[in-house]
């Protein structure tokens, strides 16, 4: 007879369906393993800032990012009067 028997339910499986079913569940068997092991990863071996930390480094962030902006408009107003004052001359 072609194909494999099940033993517990008694149906004929075909070669080609049993390497489908296998590749299938060393597929979910990998990715519950992944997941698994993402979690392990976020909960056992990552460290946490504290909430005093976090704050901190969001108003670091907060207060750079204003001065950034603040630096880029003043860039922006500059260029925009030497050209304005070029045109006039060229034009």
């Amino acid at each position: 007879s072609i194909g494999l028997q099940n033993r517990v339910s008694g149906v004929r499986v075909a070669p080609p369906v049993l390497k489908i079913l296998n590749y299938m569940s060393n597929f979910f068997n990998k990715v519950a393993t992944y997941f698994s092991d993402v979690k392990k990863e976020l909960v056992e071996k990552t460290t946490w800032p504290s909430w005093n930390d976090l704050f901190s480094s969001a108003r670091i962030v907060m207060v750079a990012s204003v001065i950034i902006a603040i630096i880029i408009c003043l860039m922006d107003l500059a260029f925009e009067n030497v050209l304005k004052g070029l045109y006039n001359v060229l034009y």
